[in-house]
């Protein structure tokens, strides 16, 4: 069966192209390239657009057949996205619209929906369950919020069915090699590490080291890319044999402390990491630590890279040959 992967060329899109086709299914790669990366899919029919493009994916999905679609199309900056709200309400809001649009003219009734933990905004109960109210701090999370409830309007409308996984923090790298964690500007954690470690920065800044946790630093949900990309195929699989439209929490269960993951890293690295203290972000919660138990029950997904430092000497590796 044929996919359609949006924004398949980035970081966890490529990921999950890979276990797609794993798993038997022919994969077509939808991807403005604006953060995506070519090289990533090589094996890949990539075409090259932007979902704003209605008349494109009008001749996409004539030309296609597809089971389902997989959408990790969007902007993910938070900080840029409260700088700039009407630039991610227009791509991740309007251009889904314009997909689920052209999805339902074709009568393409699957789609796995890359949404977020951020639409749950401040914790008010740890790990965080699926039924947490959903009140987000910053534009980014509004529009992934946006998305999912037009998802289940258009459920209840129309027909389509969905997953929308909400995502913790995403780390490692394919162990085969080839793809892993390449964002410009870089603003997540470990390869921000990672880059100290190879002398690419001098340093790496920890915001705020009096939260109400053992060590002070923040702690999150670390989960592995192929992890997260191998419930992307359960949950489609799910689908194709008739299961209920849900939203699922997408993390290990576990969290570990910005101090933790640093000395992790220095452990698997072998190498010094200098640190420099800087005061608390804005916005920036204590603890984002997610439940996972409805994902392993309703999916049978089990993580397979559930050790922090196995999560980093993959990504290791990746950094090494990518930054090396």
């Amino acid at each position: 069966m044929k996919v359609l992967v949006t924004g398949g060329a980035g970081y966890i899109g490529a990921h999950t192209v890979r276990a797609l086709k794993r798993a038997g299914f022919e994969t077509i790669v939808f991807d403005n390239l604006v953060y995506g990366h070519p090289e990533f899919v090589p094996s890949t029919e990539l075409v090259v657009g932007d979902l704003a493009d209605r008349a494109l994916l009008t001749d996409l999905f004539s030309r296609h057949a597809f089971a389902g679609v997989i959408h990790f199309a969007a902007y993910a900056y938070v900080g840029e996205s409260v700088q700039q709200p009407l630039k991610y309400y227009r791509n991740n809001v309007s251009s889904t619209i314009n997909l689920l649009e052209a999805m339902t003219e074709a009568g393409v009734k699957n789609i796995i929906f890359s949404s977020t933990c951020a639409t749950y905004g401040e914790p008010q109960t740890l790990p965080i369950p699926e039924d947490h109210p959903q009140n987000p701090i910053n534009p980014y999370g509004s529009s992934k919020l946006m998305v999912e409830r037009i998802l289940q309007d258009t459920h209840q409308a129309l027909g389509l069915n969905f997953i929308a996984l909400r995502y913790f923090n995403a780390a490692g790298a394919d162990p085969a090699g080839g793809i892993g964690e390449d964002h410009n500007p870089e603003t997540h954690l470990i390869p921000l590490v990672l880059d100290v470690a190879l002398g690419r920065r001098p340093h790496i800044t920890v915001f705020g080291t009096d939260y109400d946790t053992l060590d002070g630093t923040c702690i999150r949900d670390y989960i592995h890319v192929n992890d997260l990309a191998q419930a992307h195929v359960l949950g489609l699989q799910y689908l194709l044999d008739g299961g209920a439209s849900q939203c699922l929490n997408l993390g290990n269960g576990n969290g570990f402390s910005v101090q933790e993951v640093i000395a992790a890293a220095q452990k698997v690295t072998g190498r010094p990491i200098s640190v420099q203290l800087g005061e608390r972000r804005p916005g920036d919660p204590a603890i984002l630590v997610g439940s996972s138990q409805r994902v392993r029950d309703l999916l049978h997904w089990t993580p397979q890279y559930a050790q922090l430092e196995v999560v980093l000497q993959t990504a290791w590796d990746w950094h090494q040959q990518r930054f090396g």
